[in-house]
């Protein structure tokens, strides 16, 4: 008999996404899509069943259905239907536990997959270039997603020692860019106007969003020949972007503003509603965060299709052009650049557009 593939988070985007893709291997027998509220999308051929994770009912669906593996989805930073930061907090962890607890009496569980975050290693000013997986945070985050993505990552290390007999695999996302991504990251970077931290240009990463579906089939499946998908691993695209240089592919003027007055920002923001400017997501716009694929590449087998570069002009393609669109910026820095030039020069006659397109592009 083929796989039978439990999916929590089933309402969102990219729950609906991966459900709709693990269909289609040869592998899976059926899916079980659970959510607490209905999908507004088309599921496939999945059965939807509503269920909270939060509440016991979640071990009666693993025992009636058979599940051999869980996909565990539910673990997010934004609220679904409404709901408020308790919600989600609950959701995250409590939810978790819940589901957790299912799976260890469930003797048919063979495979669990985590959705995790890079969120767990924090952004402090003494932080490494680059974290790996065994590379202890600085300074452990205080609130909000990242912190749940901590205690998440603590049950689950509890349910392996407790389950030696289940392949755990914990994906660490960096922050997930695309056409339908819904995250404060994303609400941040479609702003008109994106305020900054004065002083500070922070390194980010970022994974597209079909690349966050396809390392999670992969995970959810045996491991190919002369690979491991049990254990933990970062996932982000190559290469690394100053958000200064996000701002100018995006085409969004920046406002810096003084590090005691960006929390007064912050929450101006969320009580209009605009995007989520938690603590954490301070943090990561003054400090950032960079970490080593690695073990995704050499141990999980699995090479991103898109860079970090492409991940975000995807988003800006989708977003539509900022205020200041680079194609435009680049023609000003162009004219500037001719109007300049000292008379009798060569470069006066033929302004040098590639020169000015990579240093609004790559920040050069």
């Amino acid at each position: 008999m083929g796989k039978v593939v439990l999916v929590t988070g089933a309402a969102r985007q990219l729950g609906g996404r991966f459900v709709r893709r693990i269909q289609r291997d040869p592998e899976v027998e059926r899916v079980i899509a659970v959510d607490a509220v209905e999908p507004t999308h088309q599921l496939g051929a999945a059965e939807f069943v509503r269920a909270d994770i939060r509440r016991p009912e979640i071990a009666k669906v693993l025992a009636e259905h058979d599940v051999d593996t869980v996909v565990h989805l539910d673990v997010t930073g934004t609220a679904l239907g409404g709901g408020g930061r308790t919600s989600v907090k609950e959701t995250n962890v409590i939810g978790t536990m819940q589901l957790l607890g299912a799976c260890q009496k469930s003797p048919r569980i063979r495979r669990l997959v985590i959705k995790s975050s890079t969120n767990v290693y924090g952004s402090a000013p003494r932080d490494p270039a680059v974290f790996t997986e065994t590379t202890p945070a600085k300074a452990l985050p205080s609130g909000g997603f990242a912190k749940d993505a901590v205690e998440v990552e603590g049950y689950v290390r509890g349910f392996a020692r407790r389950r030696p007999d289940v392949a755990v695999c914990v994906l660490r996302f960096a922050n997930i860019l695309g056409p339908r991504v819904d995250s404060p990251l994303a609400e941040y970077l479609s702003l008109p106007v994106l305020p900054t931290v004065l002083g500070y240009d922070p390194r980010l990463q970022f994974v597209h969003e079909d690349d966050v579906v396809e390392v999670l089939r992969l995970a959810a499946h045996e491991p190919r020949r002369a690979t491991l998908n049990s254990g933990t691993f970062n996932v982000a695209g190559d290469g690394v972007l100053l958000l200064s240089q996000c701002a100018r592919r995006l085409g969004r003027p920046t406002v810096p503003v003084l590090l005691p007055a960006v929390t007064w920002v912050g929450t101006a923001l969320r009580t209009v509603g605009i995007t989520d400017f938690a603590p954490e997501q301070i943090r990561l716009l003054t400090h950032g965060r960079v970490v080593s694929t690695v073990q995704m590449r050499e141990v999980l087998g699995f090479s991103p299709r898109y860079s970090t570069a492409e991940a975000l002009a995807d988003f800006a393609r989708h977003r539509g052009p900022g205020l200041l669109p680079p194609e435009r910026l680049a023609g000003v820095v162009d004219r500037l650049a001719g109007s300049t030039a000292p008379t009798g020069d060569a470069s006066a006659a033929s302004p040098p557009s590639s020169t000015a397109l990579s240093t609004v592009h790559d920040g050069a």
